[in-house]
């Protein structure tokens, strides 16, 4: 790895740098009661990720109850496509307050139109019956390659165009256990693993971890219902967006330390393709789950 200083000649941000500019997105600023507005990511263009708006909502949202409550669920509608061009406001409604769980609704919007519809459930923590399912058996994440190293030693196999967005520096490293060449996609079986992890320490903040863990939740789980059909965005005139996420907490985390998003995709049909996502820790404890639809349209078709 580079030193600071190298690091600043070429350009290039340190882990520690890019991992803070992610905990600025996520930090969102109060307005008023229950009224928050999230920053826009510093030279964004075009449309926002779907992750980043459902991260804010959170955080928005964790704003509005006690500490001790823990967010267990999150289920989300995109009705918009968010515009980088503007901040994103987040309003709060406390639809309940109970012994054990609290629901929270958070509708973001731009220019007075709602974007996302979210309600998010928390509750104090409790024991339990408790059983999961089994970790895939996959390679280890430290017998992998990363993304990025791949496709800076291999940036001559994808079109110009896209070469940028291919070695961009990214907060969150990702490790593909499958090695899948989007510029030659093939037919394969519609499953996919994918360890994960932000590339610097992000301090002991739980919901942080947990904001940071719904923003890389929509990474590489939407194109999951791709892979069947051999098409990629790179290659075929293909329109994707999420229509709806939802993610489940089950367990504690770090989400700087390494963990395994085990995707795949039971259906696809009338332009939807829907996916379905494990995430387990190093050591096989799934901490989390995830269900996604999302647009799948071949345009012309």
């Amino acid at each position: 790895m580079e030193n600071d200083d190298d690091a600043q000649t070429s350009g290039l941000k340190t882990p520690e740098e890019l991992v803070g500019k992610l905990c600025d997105l996520l930090t969102v600023e109060e307005l008023d009661t229950d009224l928050y507005r999230g920053p826009r990511l510093p030279g964004g263009v075009g449309r926002v990720f779907g992750g980043q708006v459902i991260a804010q909502a959170l955080v928005a949202a964790n704003q509005s109850v006690d500490d001790e409550l823990v967010a267990h669920s999150l289920h989300a509608y995109f009705m918009r496509p968010g515009n980088e061009d503007f901040p994103i406001i987040y309003r709060i409604e406390r639809d309940r307050d109970g012994r054990s769980f609290s629901t929270r609704r958070i509708i973001a919007l731009q220019r007075g139109k709602p974007i996302l519809n979210m309600a998010a459930n928390y509750q104090r923590p409790e024991e339990g019956l408790a059983h999961q399912f089994d970790m895939p058996d996959v390679p280890s994440p430290d017998s992998l390659r990363s993304e990025a190293d791949y496709w800076r030693d291999n940036i001559e196999q994808i079109p110009e165009p896209f070469r940028k967005r291919m070695l961009r520096q990214r907060s969150i490293e990702l490790k593909p256990v499958e090695r899948r060449n989007p510029v030659k996609p093939e037919p394969s079986e519609p499953y996919s693993c994918t360890w994960f992890r932000a590339v610097a320490p992000i301090g002991d903040d739980k919901r942080l971890h947990q904001a940071i863990l719904a923003y890389a939740s929509d990474m590489s789980l939407l194109g999951t219902s791709t892979l069947k059909h051999g098409i990629s965005w790179m290659r075929h005139p293909l329109q994707m967006a999420s229509l709806d996420h939802s993610l489940w907490m089950h367990e504690d985390f770090r989400a700087d330390e390494w963990l395994l998003y085990a995707t795949d995709s039971p259906w696809t049909g009338h332009a939807r393709g829907f996916n379905r996502g494990q995430i387990f820790t190093q050591d096989g404890q799934l901490i989390a789950s995830a269900a996604q639809e999302g647009l799948m349209r071949l345009r012309g078709k």
